[in-house]
């Protein structure tokens, strides 16, 4: 299993838009079978930040629903992104 998580941080007072365009991204993950979750959502702090978590079956899902990555529109949106990729082995309850 493959988890994508972190924080993108927008320009001030684009974080509304960012998220409301993120969210056909987020339905079209939802939708593909080998995503487990997909999140894109506003900070409840920080009013210039998204925080992200996505959940997929393997890497090759996740970089084929991923392509070349945020749209210009989004894109130009971003100050700075800090988000990771985790390869989990293994999971339970917790």
């Amino acid at each position: 299993m493959i988890i994508v998580s972190g924080r993108i941080y927008v320009h001030p007072g684009t974080r509304q838009d960012f998220v409301t365009s993120s969210a056909e991204a987020v339905v079209q993950a939802r939708r593909t079978p080998d995503c487990r979750d997909f999140v894109v959502a506003a900070d409840p702090l920080e009013p210039d930040r998204v925080n992200i978590y996505e959940e997929w079956e393997s890497e090759e899902a996740l970089l084929a629903f991923r392509g070349d990555g945020p749209g210009e529109d989004l894109g130009a949106s971003i100050l700075r992104a800090e988000v990771s990729r985790h390869v989990i082995a293994s999971s339970g309850p917790a």
